[in-house]
């Protein structure tokens, strides 16, 4: 929308300092007169009181101190830009492209640096009509020049330019944005069902109950028998954070020894994690603990194939269930006591699934925001379809199979990188039952750093459509009844994994900046402002002490679209980072009762010093050696979380964008103009900056 205030009548208000007036009589004898101004006797006698000369000089003084100070403003902003232009481009400072990755993404820095010229040329295009007052399509007291009243080539570009905008460019992008908008209602419905599905299942209580004792017998000698053969799994690759602490707590299972074996499954390919890892298992199997190490010479398939090569054990034939636990969860002594008495009585019980819990949720602002989406996948998502549907997708991790199950859907097949969600559609399409608990938690990790989050979620999101290919023809061709057909192709999929990010992207990262060019095509306040703002309302409420980051999170949110919706596209058409998968780095977070065996440890050690004090010189001198040496490893790297600009400025593009569209009422376009070609300036500087490095 125009703004309101007009350059062309500043400057013609400045050249109107006086009125001249010619007067012409017929009396040849007077002269001609010109007048100044009106006469003073005619003039209005002054009504305010004079002024003294003390206020006068605060007045100026203020005024200084304002000018001043917008002066000192626009220098350091001006200072900074130059700054970051000589750091990126110059000495380009902050940029770690290895070589090997510069052949990827060239085509994209190609695109988004042709739309960024674009861009700033139209941009240009806009404030020379604004300072030129060209703008007369907006001004009704202007009077609308024919195409011969048109003088000078920028003007004729310029209305070119509304022209093609108007009955070209706006039509589409209208068209566009209504059918974004339309999926948006259909997944903001999807959310309020699954929230109203929340809130009943709160309000009535409902949540899977254990009935009696399960392992409580009157006989002493048979109450060992009731404790079925458990099978605990524990894929790794390269976790030299975290094995030992995830061994540790596996193996304080409350589960008797005898029907209890665990398997570490590395696939390290890092020799001293793979002896570190060993030497873990040989302590805790002096313990008495039924503990086994196995390691792949080949790792194919990733973490389906190692456990797929895991179940191909002659020894596993004997197990009823198998707990599977990633390299950095922590479950607490009882889980096995609160997750694999559900399967009694249930024989259509195929999955357990415990929900996730995080010892690093408030690390920093990434960690908060995950916890945000997390805390909303397992206590809305995962509790409702587990309640009313008895099927959901499983998580990989803190969840106990019954292997029976498994081995009439097929086992781990090595196709995807998401074995979990594969082997959940075969199990659900061969009628087996999942069960969610949501009071049982495991504690785990977060990704703390940008880019083990943002390669996670590529995985996560390529994954499931890239699975979707392969599934399809299963699921219409299965026994299942047609409304689970429905449920797994136009839920399940469809609308949460394809949908989600496709409009998520293509709505907010890609329509809405666009009009700020484009102001024909206009987006409804409703859709960029307050439906967003409820649909992240209702995200937050399984994580009330979030609330202070609903904006930051929506931002978030919106910028991570561009990742998800590479990603979807990728697994959509099988490109080759569909089959990527790339460790999640972890920080080795540990947990109350990490700490409190810590403590123990030190006493341990404290008291084993004081009954050393006997000892001789040589061996004092041999311990403290030892201890040296132990002392003299490696230092642990201190990790520094990167901040991305270009997701920042996206986050910034986006907002301006938003909060344009809020008062375009108000006149102020022309200052977000500006602003916008600043935002696209600086992402541009930061993507030549890299091209170049």
């Amino acid at each position: 929308m125009a703004p309101g205030f007009d350059f062309s009548n500043w400057w013609l208000k400045e050249t109107k300092k006086r009125t001249p007036v010619v007067v012409k009589m017929e009396n040849p004898n007077y002269s001609v007169v010109e007048i100044d101004g009106p006469d003073a006797a005619f003039q209005p006698a002054e009504k305010s009181r004079g002024k003294n000369a003390k206020q006068v000089t605060w007045v100026l003084l203020l005024k200084a101190h304002r000018a001043v100070g917008c002066v000192v403003w626009i220098a350091s902003f001006f200072w900074a830009l130059l700054g970051i232009i000589k750091k990126r481009l110059i000495f380009r400072e902050d940029v770690a492209m290895a070589s090997e990755k510069m052949g990827k993404g060239k085509l994209l820095f190609t695109v988004i640096k042709l739309f960024l010229i674009t861009s700033l040329t139209i941009l240009g295009f806009e404030l020379v009509a604004y300072i030129n007052g060209w703008h007369y399509f907006k001004n009704p007291g202007l009077r609308i020049p024919r195409n011969s009243d048109v003088q000078g080539l920028l003007h004729l570009v310029y209305f070119t330019w509304l022209s093609v905008r108007a009955h070209y460019i706006a039509p589409v992008i209208q068209a566009l944005s209504k059918f974004c908008v339309a999926l948006f209602l259909i997944q903001s419905a999807d959310r309020m069902m699954l929230c109203l599905g929340c809130f009943w299942i709160k309000y009535k209580k409902i949540k899977p109950r254990i009935e009696g004792d399960p392992f409580e017998s009157d006989d002493v000698e048979r109450s060992a028998d009731l404790y079925p053969l458990v099978l605990v799994q524990i894929p790794m690759c390269n976790e030299r954070e975290v094995y030992e602490q995830s061994i540790s707590a596996v193996c304080q299972l409350d589960w008797p020894k005898d029907r209890l074996l665990i398997q570490v499954l590395d696939d390290s390919d890092d020799e001293s994690i793979r002896c570190l890892i060993k030497e873990e298992v040989a302590k805790w199997s002096q313990k008495a603990v039924n503990i086994v190490y196995r390691h792949r010479l080949i790792r194919t398939g990733y973490k389906a194939g190692n456990l797929k090569s895991a179940m191909s054990c002659e020894y596993v034939q004997a197990y009823e269930f198998v707990a599977i636990f990633d390299a950095d969860f922590q479950p607490n002594p009882d889980f096995l006591k609160q997750t694999v008495p559900h399967f009694k009585d249930n024989p259509e019980l195929g999955l357990v699934q415990a929900r996730w819990s995080f010892v690093n949720k408030d690390e920093n602002l990434l960690t908060r925001l995950q916890n945000i989406n997390l805390c909303f996948h397992f206590e809305v998502e995962q509790q409702v379809n587990g309640v009313f549907l008895n099927f959901f997708g499983f998580n990989g991790t803190a969840g106990v199979w019954r292997i029976k199950a498994l081995e009439e859907s097929g086992g781990w097949l090595e196709r995807t990188t998401v074995e979990d969600m594969d082997i959940a559609v075969r199990a659900h399409l061969n009628g087996w039952k999942f069960i969610f608990l949501n009071d049982v938690k495991v504690l785990c990790e977060v990704p703390e750093l940008y880019e083990a989050y943002r390669k996670q979620q590529h995985r996560w999101h390529s994954g499931p459509m890239h699975l979707f290919r392969l599934c399809l023809p299963a699921i219409i061709t299965s026994k299942i009844a047609i409304w689970k057909k429905a449920n797994l192709i136009l839920l399940f999929f469809l609308l949460r994994k394809l949908i989600l990010p496709f409009y998520s992207f293509t709505l907010f990262c890609i329509m809405l900046p666009l009009t700020m060019f484009v102001p024909e095509a206009e987006l409804p306040v409703w859709v960029i402002c307050y439906v967003p703002v409820f649909m992240s309302f209702l995200n937050i409420l399984p994580a009330p002490k979030s609330f202070p980051f609903i904006v930051p999170y929506l931002l978030f949110e919106n910028t991570m679209s561009v990742t998800k919706f590479n990603a979807m596209v990728s697994g959509l058409f099988q490109l080759g980072s569909s089959y990527e998968w790339v460790v999640t780095k972890k920080a080795g977070r540990s947990s109350e009762s990490d700490l409190l065996d810590s403590a123990e440890r030190e006493s341990k050690t404290m008291n084993q010093l004081q009954i050393q004090r006997g000892a001789s010189e040589s061996e004092l001198a041999e311990l403290n050696r030892l201890k040296e040496q132990k002392e003299a490893g490696p230092l642990p790297v201190k990790k520094v979380n990167k901040i991305y600009r270009k997701e920042l400025t996206l986050a910034f593009l986006l907002l301006t964008a938003s909060v344009r569209s809020l008062l375009a009422a108000q006149g102020v376009h022309f200052y977000f103009l500006l602003f916008q070609g600043v935002t696209f300036l600086l992402v541009g500087l930061d993507l030549i900056g890299e091209q170049m490095s």
